[in-house]
C-alpha cells in the first residue's frame, strides 16, 4: 500500500507568519532606503535634539528650580529623551499620510503581500530611525555633562524603556497617518503632539504645577517613562509622593503595552478598511 506523503498547505498558519516576516522586511528596507535619499529629513531628526537641548537646558534652564538645590541639566535629559521619542510619533503620522496621497499605500494594497506589512514595516523601521534619534541625543548629553548614576543594566534598560515608548507611539502616529484625509489636516495634529509631550514631567515636577494640571501630567505616559529612566539613571527625580509618581517604572511599562494594544489594532484595521 502506497501513501501519497503530505504536502505542506501553502496557505497554512506558518506561511503566513513566514510572508508577513518577509514582507515587513520588505518594507523596512524601502522605508529606509527612502530615508538615507532624503538628506534633508536626516539633517532634521539630527539638528531637533540639539536645537531642543540648546533651547531647555541653556536659554529657558537658568531659571528653571526643580527644589533642593538639584541641578536641572539632570532633571532635564531624561525628560529630553522621553520628549525626542514622544513628539516622533507626528513624523510617522506625517509620513503616512504623504504616502497615502501619492498613492504608494494603495499600490501596496494592491500588491499580493501580507495586509499587517505595510503598517508593521512602517513600525519596525520608525524604531531603528527612533534608535539613531536617541543615540544622537545621549551624545549630546554627554557633551554638555549630563551622566547616568546607575548600573551598565540599569542604564541599558532606561533606553530600552524610551524605544518601547516610541514604539507605542508609532501605531497611534500609523493610525492617525490612515485616518486623516490629507496633509494640512495632518499638520494640526501638532496641536495635539505638543501640549501631550509638554504638560507631563519633562521639564517640570508635577508637584510644582496646579493640582488640577499636575493630576493631567502624572498620568502622562511621557511621564512615567521620563520619572523611570530618572529613576535608573539616578537623576535627581522630586515627587509629591503620589502612587502614580512611586510606581513609575511599572507605568513606563503599562502604558506602552496599553497603548499597543490598542492602536496596533486599530492601525491594522484601518489599512485593510481604506477605500471601502
Amino acid at each position: 500500500m502506497h501513501t501519497t506523503p503530505a504536502v505542506a498547505d501553502p496557505e497554512g498558519p506558518e506561511r503566513r507568519v513566514y510572508w508577513a516576516f518577509a514582507d515587513c522586511l520588505t518594507v523596512v528596507r524601502r522605508d529606509l532606503t527612502h530615508l538615507v535619499k532624503q538628506p534633508s529629513m536626516i539633517a532634521w531628526g539630527l539638528g531637533f535634539p540639539i536645537v531642543s537641548v540648546l533651547l531647555f537646558v541653556y536659554v529657558f534652564g537658568s531659571a528653571m528650580d526643580v527644589g533642593e538645590g538639584m541641578d536641572y541639566k539632570d532633571f532635564a535629559m531624561p525628560g529630553m529623551f522621553a520628549m525626542t521619542m514622544a513628539f516622533g510619533f507626528m513624523n510617522t503620522a506625517m509620513n503616512v499620510v504623504i504616502e497615502k496621497e501619492r498613492g504608494v499605500i494603495d499600490r501596496f494594497r494592491s500588491m499580493p503581500m501580507a495586509p499587517s506589512a505595510v503598517v508593521s514595516g512602517r513600525g519596525v523601521s520608525d524604531v531603528i530611525q527612533a534608535s539613531v534619534d536617541l543615540a544622537v541625543m545621549a551624545a549630546i548629553a554627554l557633551v554638555i555633562g549630563w551622566r547616568s548614576d546607575g548600573s551598565l543594566l540599569e542604564t541599558l534598560y532606561a533606553f530600552l524603556l524610551l524605544l518601547l515608548l516610541r514604539f507605542a507611539l508609532i501605531w497611534i502616529g500609523i493610525f492617525l497617518g490612515l485616518l486623516v484625509p490629507n496633509q494640512e489636516s495632518a499638520g494640526n495634529l501638532f496641536a495635539v503632539a505638543f501640549p501631550f509631550g509638554m504638560i507631563s514631567s519633562v521639564f517640570t515636577p508635577p508637584s510644582l504645577m496646579p493640582d488640577w494640571l499636575g493630576a493631567v501630567a502624572m498620568w502622562n505616559p511621557v511621564s512615567a517613562t521620563a520619572n523611570g529612566i530618572r529613576e535608573l539613571f539616578g537623576n535627581p527625580m522630586p515627587t509629591g509622593g503620589s502612587w502614580v509618581e512611586e510606581n513609575s517604572l511599572l507605568l513606563a511599562v503599562v502604558w506602552p503595552v496599553v497603548l499597543t494594544a490598542v492602536f496596533l489594532p486599530l492601525a491594522v484595521r484601518r489599512f485593510q478598511n481604506l477605500g471601502r
